[in-house]
């Protein structure tokens, strides 16, 4: 009895542990940033100057999860900052900013980290900086308040591509906050890195932003 029990539980925690973090996340669309224009009246227009809000590795976080077929890992980045133009107070006249330092990456693993700043990942030394800019932020209020979707442009490991995520951006008198998650395919960013034979990557990560701007004067 005994046997079969411990069976059980090793089934049970292998299972557990094959599970894709991606399956039950948004997949971000991803497309070449030169697609399609903006459906919007102003697209050729200058941006509206509106207050100018810090983003940095003090008041947020940018990390993700990785997996294969034996488990998972956890990681983000230490060093990153940017900004949010906040105009009228509204988030679908504003946009946001973020440069990450990709030498900064972190995971639970030391070994794993190491790995990550080489060039089967992100190839840190050749592009030390990864980047997004938001090109158009849409309300979706069929979700409920504070819910959108938000369209920009990432660069990762020298490849631009244009991705559209569900986000929650909340607006207050003191702070605007901007949360995410959803799943990118990392192929589509040059990292085709397929590790062991018995042990394979899969190619959605899950990306975690928890983004908080301070609008004390």
């Amino acid at each position: 009895m005994n046997k079969i029990l411990v069976g059980i539980l090793s089934a049970t925690l292998f299972l557990a542990a094959c599970e894709d973090p991606a399956a039950n996340k948004p997949k971000a669309t991803t497309t070449n940033t030169n697609a399609a224009p903006a459906n919007t009246s102003t697209a050729n227009a200058a941006p509206q100057q509106g207050e100018s809000l810090a983003i940095n590795n003090e008041n947020s976080k940018v990390s993700f999860t990785g997996s294969k077929v034996t488990g998972k890992h956890e990681g983000g980045f230490n060093k990153f900052n940017g900004s949010i133009n906040l105009v009228n107070g509204k988030p679908e006249e504003s946009s946001v900013s973020v440069d990450i330092e990709t030498p900064s990456v972190f995971t639970d693993t030391d070994d794993l980290t190491k790995h990550l700043q080489t060039g089967d990942f992100f190839e840190s030394a050749k592009f030390p900086k990864a980047s997004f800019a938001s090109t158009k932020i849409v309300s979706d209020s069929a979700k409920g308040a504070n819910n959108y979707t938000v369209t920009g442009d990432l660069e990762l490991r020298g490849v631009k591509k244009s991705v559209t995520f569900p986000a929650t951006i909340v607006v207050d008198n003191s702070n605007v906050s901007v949360k995410s998650e959803f799943s990118i395919n990392r192929k589509d960013f040059g990292i085709v890195y397929a590790g062991k034979a018995d042990d394979l990557i899969r190619d959605d990560v899950v990306i975690k932003l928890d983004l908080n701007a301070s609008r004390k004067k």
